[in-house]
């Protein structure tokens, strides 16, 4: 169960900066660093990534965010813990590549290194069955 499976428009969320501040402009910088909640206004769909949410912010400016640059949080204001739901799959031989992690790459010889290339190619596959 994903974060988005419990958020529902008007719940209060924590924003994690250190995870979005490269794409934001300072104006948004400033009112998260005010105040590091916001309030859920709307969902939207991102580039490819999946569902995100579109924050109220303290300055009342609306800004999106991906699903794993936000906290949800109680009533309380405490966060509340994000459950990984794993599709159990016994046996089957794409239980081998899920320890596999990806990073995105920028120096050039790390993106010509073959098993990058290899480790890509099973992160995004391994979605697909």
């Amino acid at each position: 169960m994903s974060i988005l499976d419990r958020a529902k428009i008007g719940n209060l969320v924590r924003i994690n900066l250190e995870l979005s501040q490269d794409r934001f402009n300072q104006e948004i910088i400033d009112a998260i660093n005010f105040s590091s909640t916001g309030e859920i206004s709307d969902f939207r769909i991102t580039d490819g990534k999946g569902i995100g949410v579109v924050l109220k912010l303290s300055n009342g400016k609306e800004q999106w965010f991906f699903e794993d640059e936000i906290d949800l949080l109680d009533e309380k204001g405490n966060v509340i813990n994000k459950i990984i739901d794993k599709k159990k799959r016994s046996g089957d031989f794409l239980d081998t590549f899920e320890a596999l992690k990806y990073e995105n790459k920028i120096k050039i010889n790390e993106l010509i290194n073959p098993i990058n290339f290899f480790l890509w190619l099973v992160a995004s596959f391994k979605d697909i069955f």
